[in-house]
Parts: structure tokens; C-alpha cells; sequence
């Protein structure tokens, strides 16, 4: 049994990263470790990676290096297409120049957004055009593209942990095909040591993680599916989501109302503005018995705001 609508200050917590609040003991806990080292050392290169404090940090040092004023732009493109973006992308850029979503002839570097976990599918093209390419990873860690290059293809690549670990701070900025070395991020020691030690701890455990979101995702596509809704990315083996992305199809009258909703029910959630579609945490954090609450709230939901209700 589940209960909707409770007390507001008796609400569960879903976020769409996998953080929750016992992680702040949990990993307070957790011993020294410099795994993460090692591992990026082989993904990224040995000296060409670099922690920063989140993923914004990551994408404004790599915009440093290539000197833009005011009137420069910067074109963001992504996966879906879509006119939207993220605030964080956006304003980051702002405070070097202009931004657009289009490459024209004023464009002077690409920003690629590889959404939600999705890569963006025509990455060769990009390079092609022998504009500077900064990969927005932040919520591609693990997915990779039938080339397996993502995050190889540009000038630098930033990544964000809490996308993927439950953690609240941590990123990292990749020197991938330029010759310019980015300034150093404001992390100091004590804030490196704690990210290493936490995001080392899981990615001891990547399989693990992987499979069960995996198995997340699965079973709240085929959860959601009852209610008539559908994955608005196809999905792939070497895909791993950062959220759960579903075509309303019609189904819900207003997803303003909807994200509203799910937030007075401790649930995070975030329409996909531009298209008929939202999207919910589904992580390796959460159960199936989670998923099911979750789905229980948006069944309510539907009941009294559905388009056929």
C-alpha cells in the first residue's frame, strides 16, 4: 500500500540522482581509496584528466582555452534535437558569449549535449566541419556509441558524478584532442580525496551498478508502458540512462501540472520542454518497489488529469 498526498513533512525523496541522505554517513565512512585514479588513467589517459567540482566548472575551464568575447558563439547541439537544454549549460556559456542551436558561419566552437545518456548520432559529421567540439558527457559516463568513441571525438569531454553516483559534488574535465591545457580546478585536496574515495568505492562495482540499472530501466519501461507510455529515446545495449525519458502521448493533459504533482509527492521530475514528454529518476539505487510508488503516484495523477479521464 502506498500513500499519496501525505503530510509534507513526512514525503519520500526520489531524485534523479542516485544520492540519498544516508549516503552523506555512508560515504563519510568509506576508507581512502585511489582506484578511480587507475581506471581513469586508462579511460581518459594518464595526464589528461582532471577532477572539478561538477560538471558546469568542467565545461566553463574548457571554455577558457579558447579565448571567446562577448559577440563569439558557441553552438549547443544534442541528441534529440530538441530546443531543450539545461540552464547549466546555458548559463555556463553566458558568461563567455553568445550561444545558438544551429551551426552557422559565426559559430566558433560546438558544444555537444550527448543526452540523457543517449549519444549524439552523427559525431563524424561534426569533426568533419574542423570546428572546435566540447562532448557534454555529464550524463553519458557509461554509454558509449557503436564506435565506442564518445567523449574521443572533440577537443575536451566533462563529465558529472552525481548523474551516476551518489554523491553531491565531483566531475572530471578530459584534454582530449587539444594541445592547450586547461586551468586547474577550485577542488582542493580534501574535497579530491573525498570524491576519489567515494566514486573509487563504485566503480569497483561498476558491473553491478550497470546491471541493475539496467534492470531498473527495464522494468519501469515495461511498468510505464501500462499507462500507455513510451521510451522517447531508443534504447541499446551500450546505452546506460541517466533518467527514465517517456513520451507523454498524449496521456497527460498538462505535465506542468504533472512535475508539480510528483514534487508534492517527493518525487523529482522534469518536463522535456519543446515535446510531449517528461521524465523520473530510475537509477541503481532505487527498487522495484520504488518504481512501483512512483508509478502509483502518476496512476493517481492520471485519474482526475488524464486527457481520457
Amino acid at each position: 500500500m502506498f500513500f499519496i498526498n501525505p503530510d509534507p513533512f513526512l514525503l519520500p525523496s526520489y531524485r534523479i540522482s542516485p544520492f540519498r541522505t544516508d549516503y552523506i554517513a555512508l560515504n563519510s565512512n568509506l576508507p581512502e581509496d585511489d582506484f578511480a585514479v587507475g581506471y581513469f588513467d586508462k579511460k581518459f589517459g594518464m595526464g589528461k584528466w582532471q577532477y572539478t567540482y561538477n560538471g558546469r566548472e568542467a565545461i566553463e575551464l574548457a571554455l577558457e582555452k579558447y579565448q571567446l568575447n562577448k559577440e563569439d558563439l558557441v553552438t549547443i547541439l544534442t541528441t534529440s534535437e530538441n530546443f531543450y537544454i539545461s540552464s547549466c549549460v546555458t548559463k555556463s556559456i553566458e558568461r563567455f558569449c553568445r550561444w545558438n542551436r544551429e551551426i552557422t558561419s559565426e559559430t566558433k566552437v560546438i558544444l555537444v549535449n550527448h543526452e540523457f545518456g543517449y549519444p549524439y548520432p552523427n559525431m563524424e559529421k561534426l569533426v568533419a566541419t574542423g570546428l572546435p567540439i566540447i562532448e557534454d558527457c555529464c550524463t553519458t559516463f557509461f554509454s558509449q556509441d557503436d564506435a565506442q568513441s564518445v567523449g574521443r571525438y572533440g577537443d575536451f569531454s566533462v563529465y558529472s558524478f552525481p548523474k551516476f553516483f551518489p554523491i553531491q559534488i565531483g566531475g572530471v574535465l578530459v584534454q582530449v584532442n587539444s594541445e592547450v591545457t586547461p586551468s586547474k580546478s577550485i577542488v582542493d585536496k580534501k574535497q579530491v580525496q573525498y570524491i576519489q574515495k567515494v566514486v573509487s568505492h563504485h566503480l569497483k562495482n561498476e558491473n553491478a551498478l550497470l546491471q541493475q540499472r539496467t534492470e531498473n530501466h527495464l522494468y519501469a519501461t515495461s511498468l510505464f508502458s501500462e499507462l500507455g507510455f513510451t521510451l522517447r529515446f531508443q534504447q541499446h545495449p551500450s546505452v546506460y540512462p541517466s533518467a527514465l525519458l517517456l513520451n507523454s502521448n498524449e496521456i497527460v493533459s498538462n505535465l506542468n501540472e504533472l512535475k508539480v504533482f510528483l514534487a508534492e509527492n517527493g518525487i523529482q521530475s522534469s518536463v522535456f520542454y519543446g515535446e510531449e514528454a517528461f521524465f523520473i529518476p530510475c537509477h541503481q539505487n532505487m527498487t522495484t518497489v520504488d518504481i512501483e510508488f512512483i508509478h502509483a503516484c502518476i496512476a493517481q495523477f492520471l485519474k482526475t488529469n488524464s486527457k481520457t479521464s
